[in-house]
């Protein structure tokens, strides 16, 4: 059996395992790849040759589109490809790609996977300062960019190849590759365990760290991702998620294109949840996955009916609140399966399709996946119920786990300590193995001795029509050494009034444990790393820097309404 054979036969055991999530982990093995791989020309090219089905489809704003078969996609990645390599880049470069959700991007990501190259995915929303130190730390050879961009790398990319979409100035333009003749590349002879990815981690806690993922790591890992999702050959699978951060990679480009499915991305320069809802209906979409913050602005508009086509209904990013799953099931009568991993991994963890949801779950391990609790006392994997650090088993050396922290042998010996890989990531675990996540290992705060996770009452404040966001970190107080304070975010149409800080207070009253009960509250613009999650770390440190109660702030024995 050949490589592709051996990958499909993983793919479609997966696939048929649907609704048996028990008979998968069970059964499921890694595909035996040998030696050399590479996912674009032996996965891709494969299943791309002659293929007319639709691969990509991009709605813009105003409703234009652009659509792109698969074999399309991979004659234009071959003719980028051989135009690549004639500009210098080789098997092994680190290349930055800085592209938006545009049909380049993908034939990019491609090509440079064809080469042998090393993909290095970056937001367009980076500063030159950022920018700079990624393409120091990761020895960054080529940049690839919009003509529009070009600017911020005017003092920062002095030796690298400067390649545009478009005409600038010193810029080789990526449009020059349509015109070559067309031929298939070669395979680059890339090794397992040979490069191919590298992704900075958000920095919600420290520096961003550089992530390397090998051909099999994320292109072969994600088979997991695909068995959470529940994508299917043939369907049309939207996610939400900006270019540059691994959650792209992971639902906008491996998952759907190993299932062989439609990859639909609907471009907005404003959320609007009445035209993402209408192309869910028009666009006939399968499987959809968004953040909670999408599906929380959804569930504030007018849901409708569900939309006719939509089968799979996916929680992804950070945890989502049950309320919101609740509402969506009401209106749709579909559950959305929440899951958890990170840009070191694939998907860890999830609540796969067909499977029992349990509210406020994340489901359970997935195929392939060596999931352990590891108990906090003992180090030891926990044997039942129980709560400790999400771990894997390197023991079994997890196929879709990173290959280290890229030139930071500290770090990477820290995550990997103990025969475990560590994700800093605390969760309970039931009778049935079913996990329920608690909060980041540096979140996660005691108050009266009690033990306080910020995402449970974060969940419950954002139910709160006034709150778009919220983040709860320990406040030093001289008789209970800290309570929960939580910066709120406010959501359109509501000001920052004691009658709105009373409101919250209230509502998180009536919700939480006598226990858990939110003590403060201060309306704040929230900090937040360049992948848009929540830097509790600054709020912590702002927190214990201050002497004196800030403007803004209200606690719960300034309102007699709140005594008792």
């Amino acid at each position: 059996m050949d490589v592709t054979e051996a990958y499909r036969a993983a793919r479609d055991q997966l696939i048929s395992l649907r609704g048996d999530h028990e008979r998968a982990v069970a059964e499921f093995a890694w595909p035996d790849l040998g030696e050399r791989f590479n996912w674009a020309v032996d996965w891709f090219d494969a299943i791309a040759r002659g293929n007319d089905r639709p691969a990509l489809v991009i709605v813009e704003e105003d409703g234009s589109a652009v659509e792109r078969t698969f074999a399309e996609v991979s004659r234009a990645s071959d003719r980028l490809a051989a135009w690549l390599a004639a500009r210098g880049v080789a098997k092994g470069d680190p290349v930055v790609l800085m592209l938006g959700n545009q049909v380049e991007l993908w034939e990019s990501m491609l090509a440079i996977l064809k080469l042998g190259a090393v993909l290095l995915p970056t937001t367009t929303a980076i500063t030159a300062a950022d920018l700079g130190d990624r393409i120091a730390r990761s020895g960054t050879r080529h940049v690839i960019c919009n003509a529009r961009d070009t600017g911020v790398f005017d003092d920062v990319a002095g030796g690298c190849t400067r390649i545009s979409v478009g005409a600038a100035d010193g810029w080789a333009d990526l449009r020059e590759a349509a015109e070559r003749d067309w031929a298939p590349v070669e395979h680059p002879g890339t090794s397992v365990d040979d490069p191919a990815l590298l992704y900075f981690t958000s920095g919600t806690t420290s520096r961003p760290k550089l992530v390397e993922h090998t051909q099999v790591s994320y292109p072969v890992g994600h088979l997991s991702t695909l068995y959470f999702l529940g994508v299917r050959p043939g369907d049309v699978h939207l996610n939400i998620s900006s270019p540059g951060w691994a959650k792209h990679a992971w639902s906008c480009f491996f998952a759907p294109w190993i299932a062989e499915a439609t990859i639909f991305i609907h471009n907005y320069g404003r959320f609007d949840a009445a035209a993402l809802l209408a192309q869910l209906r028009e666009r006939r979409v399968s499987s959809f996955c968004a953040p909670p913050t999408v599906w929380r602005m959804l569930i504030k508009a007018e849901l409708g009916e569900r939309p006719g086509s939509l089968r799979e209904a996916i929680g992804a990013g950070e945890p989502l609140n049950p309320e919101v799953i609740d509402q969506v099931r009401r209106a749709w009568g579909l559950t959305i399966r929440d899951g958890f991993g990170q840009t070191e991994t694939t998907a860890q963890v999830g609540n796969t399709p067909g499977a029992e949801v349990k509210p406020g779950s994340m489901g359970r391990p997935l195929p392939g996946v060596p999931v352990v609790l590891l108990d906090p006392v003992t180090g030891e994997p926990l044997d039942g119920p129980g709560e400790g650090e999400i771990c894997l088993d390197l023991s079994q050396r997890p196929l879709p786990l990173m290959k280290g922290y890229q030139n930071d042998p500290e770090r990477t010996a820290e995550a990997m300590a103990g025969g475990y890989y560590h994700t800093g990531d605390v969760a309970s675990v039931d009778e049935e193995g079913y996990i329920f996540y608690v909060g980041r290992t540096d979140d996660v705060f005691k108050a009266s001795d009690y033990k306080i996770s910020p995402f449970e009452l974060e969940s419950v404040l954002v139910e709160h029509p006034a709150v778009a966001e919220a983040a709860v970190v320990p406040a030093p107080d001289p008789v209970r050494l800290a309570v929960p304070k939580a910066y709120i975010a406010l959501a359109p149409g509501h000001e920052p009034t004691q009658e709105t800080a009373l409101a919250i207070l209230r509502h998180a009253r009536e919700r939480l444990n006598p226990y858990q009960r939110v003590r403060r509250i201060e309306f704040f613009d929230l900090p937040k790393t360049l992948s848009g999650k929540i830097r509790r770390v600054e709020l912590r440190g702002r927190e214990n820097e201050l002497t004196t109660p800030p403007d803004g702030e209200w606690r719960d024995n300034q309102f007699p309404e709140l005594k008792g």
